[in-house]
């Protein structure tokens, strides 16, 4: 049977405002997502407003989230420390700088500097695979969660410049004397960045996250499973994605139904552990479920969409009418299930766990306000039930934009939660973390040498 990880390393993380500052810039990109879906959802946005949303939401806020994930867990899971302290500023600074420049741009129809924020965005994503990849190449044996953040790094790697491309021809028409199809390179660029650099971070992580929160190993049933995923849905990705570049739909269908059937086994994993489990109630467990009854109705709905048109663009994201539970149902939700360990536990590492054992400190869970998370789940899951519903069943528009709010207010919970949290306990508080982003000491940084903080043991759900 699979064991939980006994080698993790704190010791070999970076200073903690690094990863806390990716989760705030991220949290503001949340906030703005979600309030501006709302508004669209009631009133007309000028300018190119859904494509803006997008990006607000898939790198603004998911993407800064993973950065900031990966940079603080690579080191702690994989046991060796992070390449350079500097390159992990560098890639939050640009990436943060460029997302608001190109949905700036998005909104204010000034397509010509477009290409500037994109270039800003490129060179930033290129900066986060060198520097994770060069911590991550020093990592042996790779488990499952090494081969899948691997993966995701050079889907990272490979849709950034496609997304910089087609943001150029947004302004210069570089597609039109070529005999490039720009309706195709945004099928390859969408399909690498949705279901390789974001899915494939996403199982890797749970593959982790769920074991830990739920104190359970994986059987030998699960276990082959998993490697029925670890076959099928990397190199289904890539087939998938070649056969919508080529607009071979016979590659396309084959590469998407071995991806859909790789996630299937894989979120039978995840809900077999997580009805194992024997903890009470979290809130990572809560929205984990979430996240498994989401991926297996998307994928339901997907496969008919993806059979009969799997290199079309109506079903970029899968169902036509399944977005919402991707996004939200698995995307998102795995990013608040996590981030309500996440932030609440470098806090305590940072400021508390060296008082363990001369005087009371509180728990990792005693960190963020309990009322507030409850409520926050609640308002998400019933928003994200009628958001998923609405389309499906053609429900009237007051329904759908109410679901909006609804999650629209739930995520605003969370990130009120997350900040009083950073504010209460985080030395110095918000500001500080921010501050202390940009002043990662150069002399500390060493490219590969650091001073790393004394080991405080193993990782696990609750000290």
């Amino acid at each position: 049977m699979s064991q939980i990880r006994g080698d993790l390393r704190t010791d070999q993380q970076p200073p903690m405002a690094i990863p806390l500052g990716h989760f705030v810039v991220g949290l503001a990109f949340l906030v703005a997502g979600v309030v501006g879906g709302t508004v669209t959802a009631v009133t007309t946005v000028p300018g190119l407003s859904n494509a803006a949303h997008v990006h607000l939401l898939l790198i603004g806020w998911i993407a800064i989230t993973i950065m900031g994930a990966m940079t603080q867990f690579v080191p702690v899971w994989s046991g060796v420390a992070i390449y350079s302290r500097r390159l992990a500023v560098a890639q939050l600074v640009l990436v943060a700088v460029g997302v608001v420049g190109f949905a700036t741009a998005l909104l204010a129809t000034a397509l010509s500097w477009l290409p500037i924020a994109a270039a800003t965005l490129l060179v930033g994503l290129w900066i986060f695979v060198y520097n994770v990849g060069r911590t991550l190449v020093r990592a042996r044996p790779f488990g499952l969660t090494e081969r899948h953040f691997a993966f995701a790094l050079g889907c990272f790697a490979l849709a950034a410049p496609l997304g910089f491309f087609l943001a150029v021809d947004f302004a210069v028409g570089v597609f039109d004397s070529t005999a490039v199809d720009r309706g195709d390179v945004l099928l390859v660029h969408a399909t690498l960045a949705l279901f390789g650099a974001v899915l494939a971070t996403i199982v890797g992580a749970l593959a982790q996250l769920v074991t830990m929160f739920t104190q359970t190993d994986r059987t030998p049933f699960d276990d082959r499973l998993v490697g029925l995923e670890q076959l099928l849905f990397p190199t289904g990705l890539l087939v998938f994605a070649v056969g919508r570049g080529l607009a071979t739909e016979s590659l396309a269908r084959v590469g998407a139904l071995a991806v859909l059937l790789g996630l299937a086994a894989f979120t039978v994993v995840i809900a077999r552990q997580l009805s194992r489990s024997t903890v009470d109630r979290s809130p990572m467990t809560a929205r984990y479920w979430v996240v498994a009854g989401s991926l297996w109705a998307w994928i339901a709905l997907t496969v008919s969409a993806w059979w009969l048109e799997p290199a079309g663009y109506a079903t970029l994201f899968g169902h036509p009418d399944a977005t919402n539970l991707l996004v939200f149902g698995v995307f998102g939700f795995v990013v608040v299930g996590s981030l309500y360990h996440i932030v609440p536990f470098i806090i305590w590492l940072e400021r508390y766990s060296d008082r363990l054992g001369f005087e009371q400190v509180p728990m990792v869970d005693d960190l963020y306000d309990g009322r507030l998370e409850r409520a926050d789940f609640w308002l998400t899951l019933v928003g994200l039930l009628g958001m998923a519903a609405g389309p499906l069943f053609a429900l009237p528009t007051v329904v759908r934009v109410s679901s909006a709010i609804l999650a629209t207010l739930g995520f605003c919970l969370f990130v009120l939660n997350m900040l009083l949290t950073l504010h209460r306990h985080a030395p110095d508080g918000i500001s500080g973390v921010l501050a202390g982003t940009l002043k990662i000491d150069a002399g500390v940084d060493g490219v590969g040498n650091h001073e790393n903080r004394e080991d405080v043991g193993d990782v696990g759900p609750r000290p």
